[in-house]
């Protein structure tokens, strides 16, 4: 990669890592902390909470990658950064939970994710597309780390209120960034894709489902897994980081054999299968540990050991694929559909999580999400197998 494609790579991987910190960084402490909040005993309010960030971001992804497509990336970028900010700072001063509803709604309205994903596959050549698209995978991945071992310490330095704040701050200096370290966008081309062209292409619509199913998991698990931790193992928010730090190290190392194995060997359809069969025995795994409270805390470290590898796997492989199956022209459009499924994903697990756990208990949660992951391992099956990297990639089906 040259220095440029390096320096696009990795600044916008930053921004959309910042995007994706708004989301994570209350996943560890939110359900604990949200019974202080005036409604918060509430578990479907509370759900509502963690996941309306990604109902707002479905509504903004098309618009927002299409507006993309014909007006400029940086430009939508940094509105979508200043909304990100705004709406940090309304749940910062939430004097209860409907104001922190109120500020999530807000901050998810700035969706980035399209325009972000779209610039790098401009910004980057066919052979190397990969590498940076992983790059962005690899953020998604790094910050959902970071968040679950940062977000207890911070939360008992300076608390929810800060917590937000401190995400708000971080919002505005990424504005920079993009103003003054991202490079200047190459020319979009003249060439005009219509919606309908990107919502029949069959590959795109495999990966759609993916991102919706495997972000729906994510967040129906984080509901429940951090009050396991208390619950269960009898481990205060502040010492979950104990658990989360090795875990996740430990996590991308195992992720990395795999992908090197199958994009070497042109056997990422296998390494994509797999990574969903470990998603369905993680659930199921789940389902017994909450199930039945007794079980080995050793048993909820070993699923959350490999959810976080399958987790990074199906994440950092995603958005590198969509990039390289969707039109040039249409890139920004592309994004914009797999990003509303991811958001669509995010609410609806955090939502269907607090509902199910208020009216029928953490277990069913579990249940729900292997159904989930079953439907996606049926879907996975008929894919088109992966080209090697740096293989000329085959015509997408549409």
């Amino acid at each position: 990669m040259t220095r440029t494609e390096i320096r696009a790579s990795l600044s916008l991987a930053s921004i959309f890592a910042l995007r994706m910190l708004g989301l994570f960084l209350i996943l560890p402490v939110f359900a604990v902390h949200a019974t202080s909040f005036p409604g918060g005993d509430n578990t479907t309010l509370v759900g509502i909470a963690l996941g309306i960030y990604g109902l707002t971001q479905a509504f903004g992804q098309i618009p927002l990658g299409m507006a993309s497509d014909r007006f400029g990336r940086k430009r939508i970028i940094v509105i979508g950064l200043l909304l990100f900010a705004i709406g940090s700072f309304i749940a910062a001063a939430a004097p209860n939970i409907i104001w922190v509803i109120v500020g999530r709604a807000v901050q998810g309205a700035g969706a980035i994710s399209a325009a972000v994903t779209a610039f790098i596959a401009d910004s980057t050549r066919e052979e190397h597309r990969t590498k940076a698209m992983a790059m962005v995978g690899a953020s998604i991945g790094l910050t959902f780390a970071v968040s679950l071992i940062a977000a207890p310490v911070l939360y008992a330095l300076i608390g929810m209120g800060g917590m937000f704040a401190l995400v708000g701050i971080l919002s505005l200096l990424a504005i920079l960034v993009v103003l003054f370290v991202v490079p200047a966008a190459p020319p979009l081309p003249a060439q005009r894709v219509g919606l309908a062209e990107i919502l029949r292409n069959l590959e795109l619509m495999r990966l759609n489902f993916g991102v919706f199913a495997l972000h729906f998991i994510q967040m129906a698990m984080f509901v429940v897994v951090p009050t396991a931790l208390v619950s269960s193992a009898g481990m205060p928010v502040a010492d979950h980081w104990k658990i989360y730090l090795p875990v996740v190290l430990l996590s991308f190392v195992l992720m990395l054999p795999p992908i090197f194995i199958g994009e070497k060997r042109g056997k990422m359809k296998q390494v994509f299968v797999g990574a969903i069969c470990l998603l369905l025995l993680v659930q199921i795994g789940m389902w017994g540990v909450i199930a039945q409270p007794g079980n080995s805390m050793f048993a909820l470290v070993g699923l959350l050991l490999a959810f976080f590898v399958a987790f990074n796997i199906l994440e950092a492989s995603q958005p590198s694929l969509v990039s390289r199956i969707a039109p040039a022209a249409a890139r920004g459009s592309a994004m914009g559909v797999y990003n509303t499924l991811q958001a669509l994903g995010l609410f609806c697990g955090a939502a269907a999580a607090g509902w199910l756990t208020q009216h029928f208990g953490a277990s069913l949660i579990f249940i729900v999400a292997s159904i989930l992951s079953i439907a996606w391992l049926i879907i996975a099956l008929n894919m088109r197998n992966l080209p090697r990297r740096g293989a000329a990639q085959q015509p997408a089906g549409i």
